[in-house]
């Protein structure tokens, strides 16, 4: 009788454990934000990278709710490859939840790299693209 009881009760737990292994992480697949560029997930923010062919790129943070974040004492360097070529450059707050800054070469839509974003506390995320 007893055998019993803990045989089910044995096979239950690795059971119920296992929507646990299922879970979804909650995060944001990478998609379009508001101002028409990339946006990803970088730490507790999201940030989404603008550029347009020019040699200007920007970069726009938002809270998890995707609320506009003041870039005021926000810092970030990107690492953007453009022709196969690393171009690395700081971005600087412009405004809102905006950060800019200028790369040596023309910036392609769509461009791939990465922004390392400092907040004002001093905690840091990166924005992969």
């Amino acid at each position: 009788m007893i055998f019993r009881r803990l045989v089910p009760a044995a096979l239950a737990l690795p059971l119920l454990a296992l929507p646990l292994l299922a879970t979804p992480v909650f995060a944001h697949e990478p998609g379009a934000g508001a101002n028409g560029g990339v946006r990803v997930d970088a730490g507790r923010y999201h940030a989404e990278l603008v550029s347009d062919g020019t040699a200007t790129v920007a970069l726009y943070l938002s809270d998890g709710s995707d609320k506009p974040v003041a870039a005021d004492g926000f810092k970030a360097n990107a690492i953007l490859v453009v022709d196969g070529k690393a171009q690395r450059f700081p971005l600087a707050p412009a405004g809102g939840n905006r950060l800019s800054g200028t790369a040596a070469v023309a910036v392609p839509k769509g461009v791939k790299g990465a922004v390392q974003i400092t907040a004002p506390d001093g905690s840091s995320a990166q924005a992969k693209y």
